[in-house]
């Protein structure tokens, strides 16, 4: 069965919300997407774009991504779907630019959890009752699609949890508990989110292990050549990014997962930012561990996945203790369920497991590969746009990236930035991104950050140059 009948058949009926009602996600007539073609231009100004021919073109109908390859993809298209991009902020038609810290969610979870909620809601797993069969097979039906958008080779793989940063923290607490002690290293790049510093840390000072910075280059790559020196017999894991929060760099994540096997180190793979903009398979990648969440990937806050290899799950002890994780308990002698079951005590976010398998249904049925050539095109015409904004220097020049725009703008603090473009409806980041070492790096505390996604266009990224250029003017 595949995803969508798992939906349909579990609940048919369920009520359709009436998404674009009156109020806050009344539609916007200047925002709703037209049926002509939306380019991807070069600027030759802010106003006054023309298109380059180097840089491939978003069409309603269809999106050429690469040379000789068509697929049914365009910003248009998936714009159409996110109710919340066609309303109004300070008068202004919204634009989203802040997808790195959330992205914004497609009407078909909006519905999936509605429908959950308003026809199917009950616990899961230990209940005899139809409803409560419909709802486990949901969630269950959500491990398997995880397990196949990952490449996993099984649902039993998967570990449902909040998000990255819990499973960061499970990984840390069960495994790194049984397996680091004093004198092991676990090396983890200067590039990293702090919620995959910080669990390190508290469990090398419970372990007397030590977290080794792996130093970065100056256009934000991670310097190969210093993480290949730090490997060692001592080195028990490498916690690492498959693309940064704040740089956009994408490092080679398989190379260096295949050098810390060399020396019998696991490595942990946070894909946070990097599974909605390119196709992940972790067995490609031979990662022990691989950790996101939900809400960087059109799904609802509160929910993520942990994919483990098998032969390491086995030997996972449990983190928590309570329901759902248990076979029998009696106060001489419990004993535990299985896993992935093991590392899940408790009641589930079932809805967001709902929510979750939704949105990968929706961004499963674009093409992946046309996806990361769109967003590679709108970056470049992005980086090319806000070369034209005097006094804005962009963080980072990695070769391969994802499409993150981390700025300064001369004579202004980033808060000052994100304040002024909020009131063209024009949301970006602002402060240090949870990632206050890659901002040490550039000898920054804070930085202002674009984040694009399938849904951005080239039109909304001349608003925000348009936008800097004024603040510029009037400074």
């Amino acid at each position: 069965m595949t995803t969508p009948d798992v939906l349909r058949g579990l609940w048919p009926g369920a009520p359709t919300p009436n998404l674009l009602g009156d109020g806050l996600l009344s539609p916007d007539p200047a925002t709703v997407p037209a049926s002509a073609p939306a380019t991807v231009p070069t600027p030759a100004s802010a106003s006054a774009p023309v298109a380059d021919p180097a840089v491939p073109d978003a069409h309603p109908a269809q999106f050429t991504g690469l040379p000789g390859q068509t697929a049914a993809f365009s910003p248009e298209l998936a714009r159409r779907d996110v109710p919340i991009l066609h309303r109004t902020v300070n008068g202004h038609p919204l634009v989203w630019l802040d997808n790195g810290a959330t992205t914004q969610k497609p009407r078909q979870v909006i519905e999936a959890l509605a429908g959950f909620y308003g026809s199917a809601n009950s616990n899961i797993h230990r209940g005899a009752h139809t409803m409560a069969r419909e709802a486990t097979e949901a969630y269950e039906a959500g491990r398997s699609a995880v397990a196949q958008f990952l490449g996993a080779p099984s649902p039993d793989d998967i570990v449902f949890v909040r998000g990255t940063t819990e499973a960061i923290n499970l990984v840390a607490q069960t495994w790194g508990r049984a397996n680091l002690g004093p004198g092991d290293d676990i090396l983890v790049p200067v590039l990293e989110h702090h919620s995959n510093i910080v669990p390190w840390q508290l469990i090398a000072q419970q372990t007397r292990a030590r977290v080794v910075p792996v130093p970065l280059q100056p256009d934000g790559q991670i310097d190969l050549t210093a993480y290949d020196d730090l490997l060692s017999m001592r080195t028990q894991l490498v916690a690492l990014s498959q693309a940064s929060n704040v740089l956009g760099t994408v490092p080679p994540v398989r190379e260096m997962t295949a050098l810390a096997h060399r020396y019998g180190a696991k490595v942990l793979v946070d894909g946070a930012q990097a599974v909605a903009h390119f196709p992940v398979d972790v067995q490609d990648l031979d990662a022990d561990f691989y950790v996101f969440s939900g809400h960087k990937l059109y799904a609802p806050t509160g929910i993520g996945a942990l994919y483990v290899k098998p032969e390491i799950m086995r030997d996972m002890a449990p983190w928590q203790g309570g329901g759902n994780m248990i076979e029998s308990v009696d106060f001489t002698r419990t004993t535990y369920a299985p896993v992935p079951h093991l590392l899940e005590a408790g009641t589930g976010h079932i809805s967001g497991v709902v929510g979750l398998l939704a949105a990968l249904n929706w961004l499963t049925s674009f093409d992946r590969d046309a996806i990361a050539a769109y967003e590679t095109s709108l970056m470049a015409y992005a980086q090319q746009a806000l070369a034209t904004v005097p006094g804005l220097e962009l963080l980072g020049s990695a070769p391969d990236r994802i499409a993150v725009l981390t700025f300064t703008l001369a004579g202004h603090d980033p808060s000052e930035i994100a304040a002024w473009l909020d009131r063209d409806g024009i949301a970006i980041r602002a402060g240090h991104h949870c990632a206050q070492p890659a901002l040490a790096h550039y000898g920054l505390a804070s930085a202002a950050r674009a984040s694009l996604a399938l849904y951005n266009t080239s039109e909304e990224v001349d608003k925000l140059v348009a936008s800097l250029q004024q603040l510029q003017q009037a400074a």
